[in-house]
């Protein structure tokens, strides 16, 4: 008699993160760990809300993700539309190597102004943005 066979789920913590600071008018969005099919729908809320908010220019930094799948390279897409939809603006930071390799790939890279620092992201808004107050 051998006893049944139990399968066990081993689940990783993905450490996945949004953090949205200000800075005047621009809403500065860090994004970590692994976007995949599930964390998704946590950047697509934080996005969602800022944007309910009239907060429609947008920096994401991606310094700290580490992972995106196809889920997560859809949300980008997604969430880039829904800014532009509203008449704003989304810019992108700090993509690792394999990140970049990724949205070269899928030629997403042609869709999203990247710039080298958050500095320069947020100086390339129209300067009229930058005189408004929050």
């Amino acid at each position: 008699m051998s006893l049944p066979a139990h399968r066990v789920e081993i689940v990783q913590p993905t450490n996945f993160a949004v953090t949205i600071r200000q800075a005047g008018p621009i809403s500065l969005v860090d994004v970590s760990g692994r976007l995949t099919s599930f964390e998704v729908g946590a950047l697509g809320d934080s996005i969602g809300r800022l944007l309910e908010q009239g907060r429609k220019n947008i920096v994401l930094n991606l310094r700290s993700l580490q992972y995106l799948d196809s889920s997560g390279i859809g949300e980008l897409a997604r969430i880039y539309v829904s800014a532009i939809k509203q008449s704003g603006q989304m810019k992108v930071v700090g993509l690792s190597a394999k990140v970049e390799e990724i949205l070269k790939i899928t030629q997403l890279y042609q869709v999203f102004p990247e710039f080298p620092s958050e500095e320069a992201a947020v100086r390339s808004f129209p300067e009229s943005l930058h005189k408004e107050s929050p």
